[in-house]
């Protein structure tokens, strides 16, 4: 009991110091959508520090794709439509499909990459939405630091012998000896210098502490904001964000957070250690209240279970709340409804081989389409691919849009340092993509809270009924090496159906 209680405090500690935003753990962007006529797999790799260098790598499906440019403006507001001069993204000589280029990110906040295409089939745009922020403040290089020291007492002892031998014998002729009258002139103002030099100092070094002191407070303030869960009445689960802080707060409003695919709120429940209970849930904001939102939670058995809530303030900034709860057996609840999912199986064991196949609860299967035998390295993009079987094994025909999409996957690390909420077009919130996507088209990029749920209800619901192919990937790029479990999940004949895959990554 001593040590599984040692076991879920370390796993706590080892989140709530993990500086990341709505995806816990996993900064870099991993996008594939359409610049006009052009298929294009985008991966913007954000810089450690603001400011900093993000690397922009865009690849396209096919190879009529003369050159690209690339530029850097705000996801919302006057900056999101006054682009400056972009930058020509260079072209690879070894994969000409492929173009590199890197934007400066100068300031935190929501942001967007905008492509702009040149081919044979015309002109072609495309904005990625971009969270940028500070993940962690940087430690000074040793050796960097002994020279910055070296060079500071050097020119300060350099500084104070300088005025030392200019007032004793700076009015003297060559060879005449210094009167004690000067000497002690020199004294005096040497002591003077001295302490000019101390005080110099001094302020410099609280200067130096302060600024850090503020880098820090803004890693703190992008950090995942901890969650405050109560199990209320027995069964109705309360969510709120703990005191973050006034500035948090006062920017991030749970009241005026926007839709992201039809729900206000997307909250993950998983049981841990072993990850072998997990529930997709969407929550509703309780009413009269500062932000808290509710959920009725379904039967369920009894344990620790981490939590991750996915939320898009009214700038298209994407958080995740972090918390836990011990929850007690829930038994005789209301069934899951609407859009709300849950999953079990085998706890996660590192000790397994990697697994392509899943098993659905109607019979059916799930197959992740990859060489078993190739492994897959961390940082590295790539396209998650699932097909969908049915009973006989055949591509299953009933597929449907789940929230507006072919599928969505949860991804977790076995330690819980990466949990990513990623989607068919990848790991952007679909809230920010949608702002992204109406500044392309020279619509108000201005939108307020108001707005936003009008702007959002076209993407809960599929255009056509018609059933999707049996096949949904995912572009993603696991952050670290590491143990994980993947959690597919889509929709047949009105049921969500999910599939469990864990995998080894180098």
């Amino acid at each position: 009991m001593r040590v599984r209680l040692l076991t879920i405090v370390s796993l706590f500690l080892l989140i709530a110091s993990l500086p990341v935003h709505a995806h816990v753990g996993s900064p870099d962007v991993y996008y594939e959508g359409d610049a006009g006529p052009y298929h294009l797999f985008v991966t913007v790799r954000v810089p450690q520090v603001i400011p900093g260098v993000a690397e922009i790598q865009v690849r396209s499906q096919s190879g009529d794709v003369r050159s690209m440019q690339i530029v850097l403006l705000s996801l919302t507001g006057p900056g999101s439509t006054l682009p400056p001069t972009p930058d020509v993204a260079e072209q690879s000589k070894q994969d000409p499909q492929s173009f590199t280029g890197s934007l400066w990110l100068m300031e935190s906040g929501a942001l967007q990459v905008r492509i702009l295409v040149e081919g044979s089939k015309g002109h072609g745009e495309l904005s990625v939405p971009v969270a940028s922020f500070a993940q962690r403040t940087l430690p000074m290089q040793r050796s960097l630091a002994a020279v910055l020291v070296f060079l500071t007492f050097f020119l300060a002892f350099g500084l104070v012998s300088i005025v030392n031998a200019g007032v004793r014998q700076g009015n003297l002729e060559p060879g005449q000896t210094p009167l004690a009258s000067n000497r002690l002139r020199a004294r005096l103002i040497t002591a003077i210098t001295v302490l000019v030099v101390v005080a110099v100092l001094f302020l410099g070094r609280r200067w130096w502490g302060s600024e850090a002191k503020d880098f820090q407070r803004g890693v703190d303030f992008f950090s995942p904001p901890a969650a405050k869960i109560t199990l209320e009445s027995g069964t109705r689960l309360a969510i709120r964000a703990k005191d973050q802080g006034d500035k948090w707060h006062h920017h991030v409003k749970l009241k005026e957070i926007v839709p992201d695919h039809g729900h206000l709120m997307h909250l993950f429940l998983i049981r841990v250690p072993g990850l072998d209970r997990m529930w997709h849930l969407h929550p509703d904001p309780v009413e009269g209240s500062d932000g808290a939102f509710a959920q009725d939670l379904p039967s369920m058995p009894a344990g620790h279970y981490q939590v991750f809530a996915d939320v898009v303030d009214k700038n298209g900034f994407p958080w995740t709340l972090v918390g836990e709860v011990d929850l007690p057996e829930i038994d005789k609840a209301k069934p899951l409804a609407g859009d709300d999912s849950s999953w079990s199986g085998a706890p996660l064991d590192p000790a397994e081989k990697d697994s392509t196949v899943a098993q659905l609860p109607d019979g059916g299967r799930m197959v992740w389409q990859r060489d078993a035998n190739s492994p897959i390295a961390a940082n590295t993009a790539t396209m998650l691919k699932f097909t969908v079987q049915d009973k006989n094994g055949k591509p299953a025909q009933d597929v449907e849009p789940y929230m507006g999409m072919a599928g969505h996957a949860e991804i977790m690390r076995s330690d819980l340092s990466v949990f990513a909420h990623i989607h068919p077009a990848g790991s952007v919130s679909m809230a920010a993509l949608e702002m992204a996507q109406t500044g392309l088209m020279g619509h108000s990029t201005g939108q307020n809270a108001a707005s936003m749920p009008m702007l959002m209800s076209g993407m809960n619901m599929p255009a056509s009924s018609a059933p999707l192919p049996p096949d949904v990937s995912f572009p993603y790029g696991f952050p670290q090496p590491g143990d994980y479990r993947i959690f597919v999940q889509i929709k047949r004949a009105g049921q969500v159906e999910t599939g469990a895959f864990d995998i080894h990554v180098r």
